[in-house]
């Protein structure tokens, strides 16, 4: 049990998770959505809605590990995550260090997951943006496996494909272990996360 839902949140935010994603309807269970999905699960394991509008997201702030933490859905559109990120970044003077950030991976299989400290964008827009915007890529990244895109596939038509049904139910357990990751991850235990989780 993570916390109950009527502990009075008090302090300042200490770490951000942010989920990367597409805001909408139209991009609902698609691949480049991995982050909006699993950072949904976390909130409803917490208990707690995604549901203010504020540093250009949908955002609500809980307690995970003792620690105050605001998640993050940003509305600015995977290429424009930055924006988003580092707005909250700049208002509660968070370093990278304490911003976990999870996205989708297309050089993993779906269900499968990858933890890194710091590191290059990999060619993920979203992850480039927060790195030019911010000035650092020394933020924590959880990656998401959505599948290896099919030889004959645009890559933008890839990652805006829906999951399948069969997908989707792998997705939900690879979310639980991302949910595992992140507490760990807050508990100064990055390590311990990587050696459990990393594919």
């Amino acid at each position: 049990m993570f916390f109950k839902k009527k502990e009075p949140l008090a302090g300042s935010v200490e770490y951000i998770v942010v989920g990367l994603g597409n805001s909408g309807t139209k991009y609902e269970n698609t691949r480049h959505n991995a982050g909006f999905i699993a950072v949904d699960n976390l909130a409803q394991k917490l208990g707690v809605k995604i549901d203010r509008i504020k540093y250009k997201s949908l955002v609500t702030t809980c307690k995970i590990e003792d620690k105050k933490v605001l998640l993050m859905k940003p509305s600015t559109y995977m290429n424009n995550s930055g924006l988003a990120v580092v707005e909250a970044m700049n208002f509660y003077k968070i370093p990278p260090e304490n911003v976990i950030v999870l996205f989708d991976d297309i050089s993993l299989d779906v269900g499968k997951m990858r933890i890194r400290r710091k590191g290059s964008d990999g060619g993920h827009n979203g992850i480039k943006n927060i790195i030019y915007l911010s000035g650092s890529d020394k933020f924590p990244r959880i990656k998401i496996g959505v599948g290896h895109k099919p030889e004959k596939w645009d890559l933008a038509d890839w990652v805006l494909s829906r999951f399948t049904d069969s997908e989707l139910g792998i997705l939900e357990e690879t979310a639980d272990k991302a949910v595992q990751a992140v507490e760990l991850m807050l508990n100064g235990q990055t390590d311990k996360a990587m050696n459990l989780f990393n594919s």
